[in-house]
């Protein structure tokens, strides 16, 4: 009997303590604790929105998504990437190598980190840094053609034409549209006193695209050899590019000291003053 009472006891004990359970359910909701997969796919997607911003040119909203994309998980360096690039977009030259510093730590092996690097040590006019940032990105991706001309530019600014045309070289080979590397051979051969090759290297690039520097350009190497076709070229680039009638724009494009000099001549001529004039209130306009 006594055995009887206490198997009922204990059957009534079991039934109390369930049913007190089941009222502690009731009182205390629920909540969902994101999964660690869960959170790396909710960050990719902020992060993929912020690069569309980017696209878009939403530059401060595209910061603010890539910031918190970063926030959900900062172990992924492609969210670093964003991040850096959107601070670039907004100016943050300083934030931008944190992010890619931090996203170097987290993979060592992605060229493209270099490469964001060396940009922006351009943008702040430390050129030895570009140039040690550009080369290690370009020790993991050798055949990077931006980066490769990147590095020609470099070799340009120090008047290292031979260097610089050589890497202009290197990145034609790997893509022989490549009108800008074209252009800065012209550049380099200009200031090498080498006209013809100068002349060659601008009217190859006229070839692939029409475009305002490599026009000025030619029209300042024909000067003096044919003044007619130079007026007319002189023209067409000044239409199609006003900004290039500014000495400091041009210095921008890295042009040298001698293809400045022949410029400044050429857009002194008499002929050209409307075209001038005119060019310089569309600039005046625009700012």
């Amino acid at each position: 009997m006594k055995k009887f009472f206490q198997n009922i006891l204990c059957l009534l004990f079991i039934s109390f303590y369930f049913s007190k359970i089941q009222k502690v359910h009731s009182i205390i909701p629920y909540y969902y604790l994101p999964t660690e997969k869960s959170s790396q796919k909710q960050s990719l997607s902020i992060g993929n929105s912020a690069y569309q911003l980017l696209f878009f040119g939403q530059y401060k909203e595209a910061l603010n998504l890539a910031k918190l994309a970063v926030k959900i998980n900062p172990t992924d360096e492609k969210l670093w990437l964003i991040l850096s690039e959107a601070e670039v977009s907004n100016e943050e030259y300083k934030n931008a190598l944190y992010s890619l510093n931090k996203a170097q730590k987290i993979n060592p092996n992605i060229s493209e980190i270099y490469f964001a690097k060396g940009n922006i040590y351009l943008q702040i006019s430390q050129q030895n840094n570009a140039k040690t940032a550009l080369e290690t990105g370009l020790r993991i991706d050798p055949s990077n053609h931006k980066a490769i001309f990147q590095l020609g530019n470099i070799f340009l600014m120090e008047k290292k034409y031979l260097e610089a045309i050589k890497l202009f070289d290197r990145s034609v080979e790997i893509k022989p549209d490549f009108w800008q590397a074209i252009n800065n051979q012209g550049l380099a051969y200009f200031e090498k006193n080498n006209i013809h090759l100068s002349i060659k290297f601008f009217e190859k690039a006229i070839e692939i695209e029409d475009n305002a520097e490599s026009l000025l350009g030619l029209a300042s190497c024909l000067r003096i050899k044919d003044i007619k076709l130079a007026l007319q070229l002189a023209k067409k680039a000044l239409s199609k590019d006003p900004e290039y009638v500014n000495y400091d724009y041009r210095k921008k494009q890295l042009w040298g000291e001698k293809l400045q000099s022949s410029t400044e001549i050429l857009l002194q001529n008499e002929q050209l003053q409307k075209d001038v004039i005119m060019a310089k209130s569309k600039l005046n306009e625009s700012s």
